[in-house]
């Protein structure tokens, strides 16, 4: 079936809402080992990549289950539930409640592939444009177009900010787009960028929702595509710049390039977050969310643990003490190159 990226949001979030109802029409008290078991029977039922990461939930359960009784403070059952939420490593992951937040730190997934600062110095110079989230120059004599792109969040994209990409680097012989670093944002974000990028409509991944625990509780596979459109595109290759601070919307983009044939990934690994969070409330009052989607990639593989680049380039500390990205410098070569074919 083919359905829009905007549509499957809604879908998910609709479905998780009625399956929310009935959990709490049941009569559960708000002490804390029933809250602490709620939590961990509906991660149980409902998070998407328990096999996937090979976690035994049942395992982590006697772990951390001795840990809680009736008489422990707030203070105490919140750090157990959330070093429990996080033997899932998984940035979309958190217990919310009104003193404290938790969260999964993707940055511990590997090293930063990126310093902003000499990029700014010796790739962006003073004379670089601002145009929404994206900063960006002409580089390697005018034949490479470098856009940064720090966050899918900043702010929507715009029809009017891609045209001016698009218009601005018409010329350029390759485009390099930099999302290293970049924790996500937008989801709706993506399929606008990369509808830049094709002139015909193209699957992108497939998609389905976690419905029950057991290992294939799964819906149908839905695909998702980016629609393509009148508007302006750019017709020479795109390099991605990649690394394990790649997250959410950032590895959704990422994974989406493996259907171009003119898109690159350059880098390392992303971070993952290639599931939909949501959740919903404790019996105690607190909240919760967690991933309760998979995505599935076009060559039918799970990247949850991070996305693969297409050439592994790490950053090399010392082109890094002469002023040089060795990420940047690899994918400008790759694009001339292939210009020359």
């Amino acid at each position: 079936m083919k359905i829009k990226i905007f549509s499957i949001v809604l879908i998910f979030i609709i479905a998780l809402s009625a399956c929310e109802k009935l959990a709490f029409d049941k009569k559960i008290d708000g002490s804390n080992i029933s809250t602490f078991n709620y939590l961990w029977e509906q991660v149980g039922q409902k998070y998407a990549f328990l096999e996937y990461k090979e976690v035994d939930w049942d395992s982590i359960y006697f772990v951390y289950r001795p840990m809680v009784d009736n008489e422990i403070s707030e203070d105490s059952l919140f750090k157990v539930m959330a070093t429990m939420l996080n033997e899932l490593k998984d940035g979309h992951v958190n217990l919310i409640s009104p003193f404290n937040l938790s969260r999964y730190d993707i940055t511990m997934l590997g090293p930063v592939n990126i310093d902003t600062r000499l990029i700014k110095e010796n790739y962006l110079f003073d004379d670089y444009y601002s145009t929404g989230g994206f900063v960006h120059t002409a580089i390697r004599n005018g034949d490479i177009a470098y856009i940064r792109y720090e966050s899918f969040a900043d702010s929507q994209i715009t029809d009017y900010q891609l045209d001016y990409l698009m218009d601005k680097y018409e010329n350029t012989k390759g485009m390099i787009i930099d999302i290293r670093q970049n924790g996500g944002g937008y989801v709706t974000n993506v399929p606008m960028l990369l509808s830049r990028f094709t002139n015909k409509d193209t699957k992108i991944y497939e998609t389905q929702i976690k419905t029950s625990a057991s290992e294939n509780g799964f819906s149908v596979l839905e695909s998702v595509y980016v629609n393509s459109n009148d508007e302006k595109k750019y017709k020479h290759n795109v390099a991605v710049l990649i690394d394990r601070g790649s997250y959410s919307a950032s590895s959704f983009f990422a994974v989406s390039t493996y259907a171009y044939d003119n898109i690159f990934l350059v880098g390392d690994y992303t971070g993952g977050g290639l599931g939909l969070p949501n959740g919903g409330q404790l019996p105690n009052g607190w909240t919760y969310r967690f991933s309760i989607t998979r995505t599935i990639a076009v060559d039918g593989k799970n990247y949850e643990n991070g996305v693969k680049p297409d050439y592994y380039v790490i950053l090399n500390p010392n082109a890094y003490n002469n002023g040089i990205d060795n990420v940047i410098e690899f994918a400008a070569d790759k694009l001339l190159e292939n210009n020359t074919k």
